[in-house]
């Protein structure tokens, strides 16, 4: 039987955990575009900015350890997006395909809707299905994909955008 993560507001606390699947997914996928690792203090100040602004940074909990995050923020820092948001949700190697991703995505949406916000985006390298069957799975669908937008470890890369409607 699949254990369901607890789903909370991410604290300082949990900074070093964010941090780790955060630098993970740079150094090893193509989820994150960013060739550079973080560190402790920069993810403090992710963590401090995103929250000043009223958006959400979730963390899933298995058996006291932090297994995911999940956060959104601006999709275009113009007042006419001010209504659109775009997620980003990473779990931890170990824990992918346990349903912890679709769980903070549900959260996320939720927390969307509180805010009274119209559309929700999530911007996916082409080639993570998992992502986008995750997001499929969630109600989102397809709207553009863009080819060669994005460089990394030397080639490449296609985004695919895509929306739910919030409303």
């Amino acid at each position: 039987m699949t254990q369901t993560p607890a789903i909370r507001a991410a604290g300082e606390a949990d900074l070093p955990a964010i941090l780790a699947i955060y630098n993970d997914a740079v150094e090893n996928t193509t989820a994150i575009w960013n060739e550079t690792v973080s560190d402790l203090e920069g993810r403090r100040s992710w963590w401090r900015e995103r929250t000043a602004r009223g958006f959400p940074v979730l963390v899933a909990e298995m058996g006291g350890a932090v297994t995911g995050y999940a956060s959104y923020g601006d999709f275009r820092p113009f007042q006419g997006y001010r209504y659109t948001v775009e997620n980003s949700v990473y779990v931890r190697k170990d824990q992918r395909g346990k349903g912890i991703a679709a769980a903070l995505m549900a959260a996320l949406v939720r927390e969307a809707q509180a805010q009274r916000l119209h559309v929700m985006v999530a911007g996916i390298e082409a080639g993570n299905l998992a992502s986008i069957r995750l997001h499929e799975g969630c109600g989102f669908r397809e709207v553009a994909r863009m080819p060669e937008v994005g460089f990394k470890f030397g080639r490449w890369l296609d985004l695919v955008l895509m929306q739910k409607m919030l409303e």
